[in-house]
């Protein structure tokens, strides 16, 4: 096997939007480093499933429901 082809493995320190702090390893940055989050997955609704509208904007949604709207695929509306 290669020697050093691996990056350094290490320990930093991220902080989540709401002020929390945990450490944590990661090849980010250098030995100590500080990781501040701009997205918090404790609050985006990607990982919260928050509520979210589709708008039709020039029919391509409506477009897109009568190609596809016949598959058996439940309405959540």
């Amino acid at each position: 096997m290669k020697a050093d082809i691996h990056p350094h493995y290490h320990t930093i320190k991220v902080v989540m939007t709401n002020g929390t702090e945990f450490v944590t390893r990661s090849t980010y940055g250098e030995e100590g480093a500080t990781l501040n989050l701009d997205i918090d997955p404790n609050t985006h609704p990607a990982w919260t499933g928050g509520n979210q509208q589709l708008l039709d904007r020039g029919g391509r949604l409506s477009k897109f429901k009568s190609r596809f709207g016949n598959l058996g695929i439940v309405n959540k509306q």
